[in-house]
């Protein structure tokens, strides 16, 4: 329990410390500072690259759930009846 008690401490505690520090914290390039430095286009298109990733994989995902809605759609929409016997 000694542990848990000293490492709560230094969650609360280091953010409170960051918060309050005296010295202004500075953002990467692509947020602060030079926005035509090469870092800042680099890091630009690395946002710009994961963002398409991450675009492509919610399609696919949405994609195959449509497909999925599709397939039962038309499992059903020729399905038996219920009690084959009364046919």
């Amino acid at each position: 329990m000694k542990t848990s008690g000293k490492f709560l401490k230094t969650i609360f505690l280091a953010p409170a410390l960051a918060a309050f520090a005296p010295s202004q914290l500075f953002a990467c390039a692509a947020c602060y500072g030079r926005s035509d430095s090469p870092l800042a286009y680099g890091i630009n298109w690395g946002i710009f690259t994961l963002m398409g990733v991450i675009l492509s994989v919610l399609t696919c995902i949405a994609v195959f759930f449509v497909h999925i809605v599709r397939k039962e759609e038309l499992a059903n929409s020729g399905a038996a009846p219920e009690n084959p016997s009364e046919k």
